[in-house]
């Protein structure tokens, strides 16, 4: 992995942490979504006239990954409803880079060297186990648990399939745009239609930080789709959940939740399994 394409995911993984702790710092789950998705959908429309349209053979796969993204995005609400953001984060965050590893190896024939393999089986241990253990104390919210594992299958699959979208689209950025385009039209409209007419009250208070969160998100995913097209999928993923140790700063720092000894020791975990990719990559 070039020092370009390392770069890259990790800007990606701050600010996808950053739009995380938006949409979960948003008490109505539905407003931050909506806004979220609302503004990648004003983005992309903005982003279409300069871009490229993606080439024939990349339509099956993006379409495809806005289904998936739409299903990820409510799983990701069912979690941040159900758990503290420094849980449902890691966990659904921590458990996608092992099967990306293993869809990536099947679909994409790319077959992690040894070390590579080892760097994101460690990472990825070191960060899901933890947050199997509750927080302050607590045991573990099994229904919150199971809608993160839920939700980092869904990134898995996306992230395999979109993927191998951007690599048939010819042009990564007009691949983000129209995927933001398409994906983003449904929750909203979902969202207009169960508020009916208080859809305006129920945003407004929210819209600056809700399209500041979009912008982000943009971002974070345009940055990944990029990185995608220089280098294996499964180390671009796992590296790109060092957002993890990001979500437990944010989830210390401004949700007061307890960062703790576990995670301490899974911070060691990753460091090391980042140091084995990067050097296997």
């Amino acid at each position: 992995m070039t020092p370009a394409v390392t770069a890259a995911v990790l800007i990606a993984a701050v600010t996808h942490a950053g739009w995380n702790a938006i949409a979960h710092r948003i008490t109505d789950k539905l407003v931050g979504f909506a806004l979220i998705s609302g503004g990648g959908l004003l983005i992309g429309l903005a982003l279409l006239p300069f871009v490229p349209v993606p080439a024939a053979a990349a339509w099956p796969y993006l379409l495809g990954s806005a289904a998936l993204h739409i299903a990820y995005y409510a799983l990701l609400m069912r979690s941040f409803e159900l758990g503290d953001f420094g849980q449902a984060y890691p966990i659904a965050r921590g458990s996608a880079p092992l099967v990306v590893t293993v869809l990536a190896a099947l679909f994409a024939h790319e077959v992690p060297d040894g070390p590579a393999a080892a760097g994101i089986v460690l990472s990825c241990a070191g960060l899901t186990g933890v947050a199997l253990w509750g927080l302050r104390g607590r045991p573990p919210h099994w229904a919150a648990i199971g809608a993160a594992l839920a939700t980092g299958l869904s990134i898995a699959v996306y992230t395999v399939v979109d993927g191998l979208g951007v690599r048939a689209s010819g042009s990564s950025l007009g691949y983000v745009a129209w995927l933001m385009t398409v994906q983003g039209t449904v929750i909203p409209a979902y969202a207009l239609w169960r508020w009916r007419g208080s859809a305006a009250a129920r945003l407004r208070p929210h819209a600056a930080v809700g399209l500041v969160g979009a912008a982000m998100s943009v971002t974070a995913y345009g940055l990944v789709l990029w990185a995608q097209t220089r280098a294996a999928l499964a180390p671009v993923a796992a590296l790109r959940e060092s957002s993890i140790l990001v979500g437990a700063a944010i989830g210390a720092v401004f949700f007061k939740e307890r960062f703790g000894a576990p995670r301490i020791a899974a911070a060691v975990l990753m460091v090391a399994g980042i140091g084995l990719m990067l050097r296997a990559g």
